[in-house]
């Protein structure tokens, strides 16, 4: 499903008109990202928490060289679906 699948399920679901209901999904996707950009936890009960979680630094292996190299430490969105999103 891509952003204009979802955009028509919503205002299917919703009662929305296609402009609306991009508004709404745009809205809605803009502030988790500012959330999350300000590291902030984002629980959505029933269907999951978005949190930004610091990744150490590693050393992995350069597949095409096999050569050691020092992967620096980021930081990435994890994403844990709610129990009830599985059933």
């Amino acid at each position: 499903m891509n952003k204009t699948d979802l955009v028509n399920e919503i205002a299917a679901k919703a009662g929305l008109n296609k402009q609306s209901a991009k508004a709404a999904l745009d809205a809605c996707l803009e502030s988790i990202a500012q959330a999350l950009v300000n590291e902030d936890k984002v629980q959505l009960l029933g269907f999951g928490t978005f949190q930004v979680v610091n990744k150490e630094a590693r050393m992995g292996i350069n597949p095409r060289t096999k050569e050691k190299i020092e992967i620096p430490a980021r930081k990435v969105v994890k994403f844990k679906p709610a129990a009830e999103l599985g059933k």
